[in-house]
């Protein structure tokens, strides 16, 4: 997260295309870390224009609101972490190794779009009653399902203890997983793999059937 403002601009861009697409995605980082910061409702098109360097008046010339701003962070983060999930389930994995891809996905996801996840956790239950943001809670829908359908196959397969309460144990595993982006800043000791398997151990130690 920027700490200091840097020195406002008031040029405009070039308006070459692989120019604008480059300074649209630095903005979109931008103001996704302001907005997980700061919160939504806090944060205005002056700030994000005064983090990123600019007038608010330059910043209109690649976005028309700050709405339009959380809906592509979101979107391409969901966007993003189903095109991982549909891989993880068009491979038809058993349970076990489902969830296993499932959750690395899913810290992977969170060491691409740690901002972004952050303002999902917190903003999500707000932002589902506009139309613009109804997509929220179609992914949380297929989302609750995708896990609930991977455990409800483990316990099945007896890959997974028959006594487990399934809702309970996604939502365990869900806010354990999800909680990471709170802490978790890329580039550190461990990358999203290493922590995934650590994660998994600790919960599989907990759910898999024993020999």
């Amino acid at each position: 997260m920027p700490t200091k403002k840097k020195p406002q601009v008031t040029a405009p861009e070039p308006p070459a295309a692989g120019g604008v697409r480059d300074r649209r995605g630095e903005l979109l980082d931008t103001a996704a870390e302001v907005f997980a910061e700061q919160g939504y409702n806090a944060t205005t098109v002056r700030k994000i224009a005064d983090h990123a360097g600019m007038l608010a008046g330059s910043l209109y010339y690649h976005f028309d609101s700050k709405e339009s701003m959380l809906e592509e962070i979101l979107r391409t983060f969901l966007d993003e972490l189903w095109d991982g999930y549909d891989t993880v389930l068009g491979a038809r994995l058993g349970p076990r190794e489902t969830l296993e891809a499932l959750v690395t996905e899913s810290f992977r996801e969170i060491d691409r779009h740690r901002a972004a996840v952050a303002i999902y956790q917190k903003e999500s239950r707000q932002l589902v009653a506009q139309e613009r943001f109804a997509f929220l809670a179609e992914s949380q829908r297929r989302f609750e399902k995708t896990w609930l359908s991977t455990l409800e196959r483990g316990v099945a397969d007896r890959a997974f203890r028959a006594d487990l309460d399934i809702r309970l144990t996604y939502r365990f595993v869900r806010d354990t997983v999800w909680v990471a982006a709170s802490w978790y800043r890329p580039g550190g000791q461990h990358s999203p793999e290493d922590i995934a398997r650590q994660y998994l151990s600790m919960v599989l130690d907990g759910i898999a059937v024993r020999e």
